[in-house]
């Protein structure tokens, strides 16, 4: 268990955070509650459970201190919750919510709850940001194991350190490219600004896989037992959510622009946005300080905010892609085999034997 440069394996040419990881951006936090118990035959509504959630807090009461947002989608077959109020307006202004897709209504409304609880009786509307990613194939996904108290327990959990990576959160069940996926983080530093990323990977066929630049899945002996379910849908359906932050001040067009280059760093992990699955990016930056007619106290009518210029946005870019890349493989690399209902398994990327190929494939190249 690691992560990908724990074996060597460098993606990209841009500096890391000092903890690869999303929370290099500062005021961002992010917190799990993993829920695993059972086994045996599928039993809805007993169980095997293995799901979870995740929240990614932006910064400390994004209701009352909005930050710029934006949201892309790859292939829409998921669902994103508050994306068209956050394209409207350009402004975030709830934590995000990560889970699997039956549990999405739980975790909006007890995001909601959550913030009427600092808020009071005051009045106010809330449209969260939940994504998700389909976890049938390990969980008991129709026995709505998320509850409130595991989405406030995830929140009372949050913190601006390491994160925890692999199947955990709401990347507990979820499957990558044939092999256990979850929960992955990754940042890059470009002049003064970082690039956050953090996934939620359940997407892409096995065979299709690439780790740094090696086509690792058509090279590797499939695993020992393939995941094998009654109606399995065809492989590469599935999904994966993209939180992309940065401290950059960036106005929502640019937050869009970042979200897109999520895609890329998608492919160059070889996944291809299939008919199947919901891929779906969000960018927001603090950059700005908080903006927007939402705040508590209402500033001036006319704003007064910075930008970068787009000559200098190229960097972040390819931050984006990098970083996007290299969460997706450390979820893969954290991932520890899994099993599910009636015994089936899905086992973790072999990482050594994944390590091993690359380091052959570099100094061929090198060589």
């Amino acid at each position: 268990m690691g992560r990908a440069r724990d074996y060597d394996i460098i993606i990209g040419d841009l500096q890391t955070g000092p903890l690869n990881a999303i929370t290099d951006v500062d005021g961002v936090r992010v917190g799990h509650t993993t829920l695993v118990s059972g086994s045996g035959p599928r039993n809805p509504g007993n169980g095997p459970v293995r799901t979870g959630v995740t929240v990614v807090i932006p910064r400390e009461e994004p209701w009352n201190r909005p930050l710029f947002a934006a949201p892309h989608r790859l292939n829409g077959n998921g669902e994103l919750t508050g994306q068209h109020w956050v394209a409207e307006s350009g402004q975030l202004t709830s934590y995000i919510g990560l889970t699997n897709t039956h549990s999405v209504g739980v975790v909006r409304d007890a995001l909601i709850a959550h913030e009427k609880s600092v808020r009071g009786d005051e009045f106010f509307f809330s449209l969260p940001v939940v994504g998700e990613t389909c976890d049938g194939i390990l969980n008991d996904l129709n026995g709505f194991h998320v509850r409130p108290e595991h989405v406030a327990e995830a929140i009372e959990n949050a913190t601006d350190g390491p994160v925890e990576e692999g199947a955990v959160g709401g990347g507990t069940g979820m499957v990558a490219h044939g092999y256990k996926g979850g929960i992955g983080t990754s940042s890059r530093v470009v002049g003064d600004h970082t690039v956050g990323v953090l996934v939620q990977a359940n997407h892409g066929a096995r065979e299709r896989l690439m780790i740094d630049g090696v086509p690792v899945g058509r090279l590797l002996p499939p695993p020992p037992t393939p995941v094998i379910m009654p109606g399995q849908p065809p492989e590469g359906t599935g999904s994966i959510i993209v939180l992309v932050a940065t401290d950059a001040p960036l106005i929502p067009t640019q937050c869009a622009r970042l979200a897109q280059r999520a895609a890329l760093g998608i492919a160059r992990t070889g996944g291809a946005g299939e008919n199947g699955s919901g891929d779906i990016a969000f960018c927001f930056a603090t950059g700005n300080g908080f903006v927007g007619d939402f705040a508590a106290e209402p500033g001036p009518d006319v704003a007064q905010i910075n930008m970068l210029a787009n000559r200098l946005i190229d960097g972040l870019f390819y931050a984006t892609v990098e970083a996007t890349e290299e969460a997706i493989i450390n979820a893969m690399f954290a991932a520890e085999t899994m099993e599910g209902p009636e015994g089936l398994v899905v086992h973790a990327l072999p990482r050594d034997e994944t390590a091993e190929l690359v380091k052959r494939y570099r100094s061929m190249v090198v060589g």
